[in-house]
């Protein structure tokens, strides 16, 4: 079925345009986020300001979706914490993320030499190994 025959059909409704603005449910929907998540990192990211209409309504213009769609990344996906991305924010580095400061602790595991990260996997499998004999297990 065509876009155009999809929205044709009763009940749907057209895309929206890439400029358009869009509710706090479509944002949500589109980051794959709960509405609350979205509200709280208002609170947050001091850089994240939906318009706001009669009744408290929030739309956000698309540079808004650009930039939680990027804190959602650097949250979930990268693994930094609200602190970290408040730093690159502040900084300017939200477009690189390596560039702004701190690299996640995923980022820094990555750049060990061969050699240091045996041996520390290597210790890591002694301790795992140690707290097993204390739980009793062989």
């Amino acid at each position: 079925m065509s876009d155009q025959a999809a929205a044709e059909q009763p009940g749907r409704r057209p895309a929206k345009s890439a400029a358009a603005f869009r509710t706090i449910s479509e944002v949500a929907a589109e980051l794959d986020v709960p509405s609350h998540v979205l509200r709280f990192w208002e609170t947050k990211f001091a850089q994240v300001r939906p318009l706001k209409r009669g009744g408290g309504r929030r739309y956000y213009r698309p540079e808004d979706v650009t930039l939680l769609r990027r804190i959602r990344q650097l949250l979930y996906d990268d693994g930094y914490t609200i602190k970290g991305v408040q730093k690159l924010l502040r900084e300017g580095g939200l477009n690189d993320a390596g560039s702004g400061g701190a690299q996640p602790a995923a980022a820094q595991r990555a750049e060990l030499d061969p050699a240091r990260r045996r041996a520390l996997e290597d210790v890591l499998a002694e301790l795992e190994s140690l707290r097993n004999t204390l739980r009793g297990g062989a």
